[in-house]
């Protein structure tokens, strides 16, 4: 190893030393710059007498235009076989890179007028790599020559892909009369890599709005690459299908919409990296804990808005997970002592076993309102924990290195149960005066039938109706209201009472009835129940806890004749009787044969009921 070490030194001895660095092949952009250095011996020196770094290495602003295209136009004053042309650049060549070949705008002329580019041109449009002395020279994204070094998806030298976020989906267009048009997808500000792909007869177009408000719109009527916004975009558009991509970072947001043009469905698949817009970023320090004597300092971390440059809700940055806040910094401070102390007041650094004061809270308050929106409330204190794990109440301002934690928040936003009524159902006879029959319901807010309305504002289930159409009914006869199904629904409903949180009877379902034909009975379990808020269970109570009349919880019921019998049921419920009837000569009474199917298997339909005068 030291005859090696020797024969390096031996071996740069013979150079001069390096001279000064050239001006630099461009202004902007990215150029290249050199050094050379001369051979002092007669001999000939092992090694390169000149190297190269890059320069200028910032963006040209967008009016400068493309470099090797600058470099085509310096040719159009040059008459070429005796014709002036105006040159465009001819880009990406695999064989050569670095010549520059470039085409006759509206020919399919294509001439190298320089077998070199001027150094600092990009070897390729899509990459840093650039030309050197004719050579196409690799650049990292941290802009050394040689470099190995990447941008991530996000755009970041280097970076570890945390900063942006993945987006892939798909549209399939929904073919509307009153539709023209439909939103694709939206592309934020600063989002990269965007490709979509349109299968189908309809047109991709873009709406963009800059960050100062400036709205514009653009019809990607035909193939090409343009500038939007100055965000770059290639598109092609073909008979069944149009693709557009854009590298980004897009410098406006962008709305991908979809212009219905044909009869045919048609789909959109989408992928591009999304920024991550809100960051957390680190505070300065806050004020010493003490003005002498030592104290200790924390930082904290406060979520940033990139595109606004203000501070905004740590929510925001909470939305994704990708984002992890950092862990607060402490340090010691104010180490000169007291004027009135004579010694030195020794600090205790912070660590695992000496955690840092802490925000605690108390547990919530019950609820102000068990629905419609109420408040609940807590109370926050700042607490330090020593060494032995005492923890004692300090000053709020030790732990402002976090935000405090909220001391009220809405609770039972939701709306409380209302009564809902159905339609009512037609009248019950088609002669004289009958009933008619609807379903209250008391809905919660999520649309499922529960109790807790109010009684008093109810509406009622059943009303009289008349039927202008005289009936002749026998004085000695009182017919029957028809039990039809709106009224068993709405008697149903009635009593199918949910638990609440006041005492309520509760009746279980009916048993079957006791016998299979003729008159039997049925029977049922009647509890006194309580709904728990707190546990959201239902405890049951003695009877005599619930206030109000107890519903039955037994009833008689008919199973159709038996057989060889032709008995009839008339079961005694004064409330389904006629008040008072005029006396007449001849009898008609109903009878109620049933209804037709219904016209709807599902959302609502229609059907008819028949019941027959005999």
């Amino acid at each position: 190893s030291s005859r090696t070490a020797r024969s390096e030194e031996d071996r740069d001895s013979l150079w001069d030393a390096w001279g000064s660095w050239s001006e630099c092949s461009r202004t902007c952009g990215g150029g290249a710059s050199y050094s050379l250095r001369r051979c002092l011996s007669s001999k000939t020196c092992e090694g390169r007498n000149i190297r190269y770094r890059t320069c200028s290495n910032v963006d040209c602003p967008p009016e400068a235009g493309d470099f090797r295209a600058q470099q085509c136009s310096a040719h159009n004053d040059v008459k070429y076989q005796g014709q002036f042309y105006e040159w465009l650049p001819v880009p990406n060549d695999p064989d050569n890179p670095c010549s520059l070949k470039c085409q006759a705008r509206g020919t399919a002329l294509i001439v190298e007028l320089a077998p070199k580019v001027l150094d600092g041109t990009r070897c390729y449009t899509e990459s840093l790599d650039m030309c050197i002395s004719g050579l196409c020279q690799i650049v990292g994204c941290d802009r050394q020559l040689g470099s190995a070094v990447k941008e991530d998806n996000c755009g970041v030298c280097n970076g570890d892909g945390s900063t942006c976020r993945l987006v892939r989906g798909q549209y399939k267009s929904q073919l509307s009369a009153n539709k023209l048009d439909d939103t694709v997808v939206a592309i934020p500000y600063g989002s990269r890599q965007v490709r979509l792909i349109l299968k189908g007869p309809d047109h991709l177009y873009l709406e963009t709005k800059t960050l100062q408000g400036v709205n514009s719109e653009n019809s990607l009527s035909t193939t090409g690459s343009f500038l939007v916004e100055n965000s770059s975009i290639d598109f092609q558009k073909f008979p069944d299908k149009e693709i557009l991509r854009m590298s980004g970072p897009l410098t406006a947001d962008f709305t991908i919409k979809i212009h219905y043009a044909g009869a045919a469905d048609s789909s959109v698949q989408f992928i591009f990296y999304q920024p991550i817009i809100h960051r957390w970023r680190e505070t300065d320090f806050f004020p010493c804990s003490a003005s002498c004597g030592g104290g200790y300092q924390l930082t904290s971390a406060e979520c940033f808005d990139l595109r606004s440059n203000r501070v905004v809700a740590d929510q925001y940055c909470h939305y994704y997970p990708e984002n992890i806040k950092p862990k607060p910094k402490l340090q010691e401070c104010n180490l000169d002592p007291c004027p009135a102390s004579d010694g030195y007041k020794q600090i205790m650094p912070y660590d695992l076993y000496h955690p840092l004061p802490r925000w605690e809270s108390t547990p919530w308050t019950a609820c102000s309102s068990s629905c419609g929106g109420g408040i609940q409330s807590r109370s926050i204190s700042c607490v330090e924990e020593d060494i032995q794990g005492h923890i004692s109440p300090v000053e709020e301002w030790k732990c402002m290195y976090t935000p405090k934690m909220p001391v009220v928040q809405p609770c039972n936003i939701f709306d409380c149960p209302k009564w809902l009524a159905q339609e009512w159902s037609p009248c019950t006879v088609t002669c004289g005066q009958g009933l008619r029959y609807r379903v209250v319901l008391c809905l919660d807010h999520r649309g499922m039938h529960t109790g807790g309305c109010s009684p008093k504002t109810k509406p009622h289930i059943k009303e009289e109706c008349i039927v202008s159409t005289p009936c002749y009914k026998p004085k000695e006869k009182l017919p029957l209201e028809a039990k039809l199904p709106w009224y068993k629904q709405a008697q149903e409903m009635e009593e199918g009472t949910a638990v609440s949180e006041e005492p309520s009877f509760i009746p279980e379902a009916w048993s079957t009835c006791s016998v299979t034909c003729g008159v039997g009975s049925q029977v049922r379990l009647v509890k006194c129940q309580v709904l728990l808020s707190f546990s959201q269970s239902v405890a049951d109570l003695p009877i005599d806890e619930c206030e109000g009349p107890k519903p039955v919880s037994q009833r008689p019921c008919y199973s159709g004749p038996c057989s060889g019998e032709a008995t009839e049921y008339t079961p005694e419920e004064p409330e389904f009787l006629y008040g008072s009837l005029q006396e007449f000569d001849e009898l008609y009474d109903w009878e109620y044969e049933g209804f037709t199917e219904c016209s709807e298997s599902c959302g609502g339909g229609k059907c008819k009921m028949f019941l027959c005068c005999i």
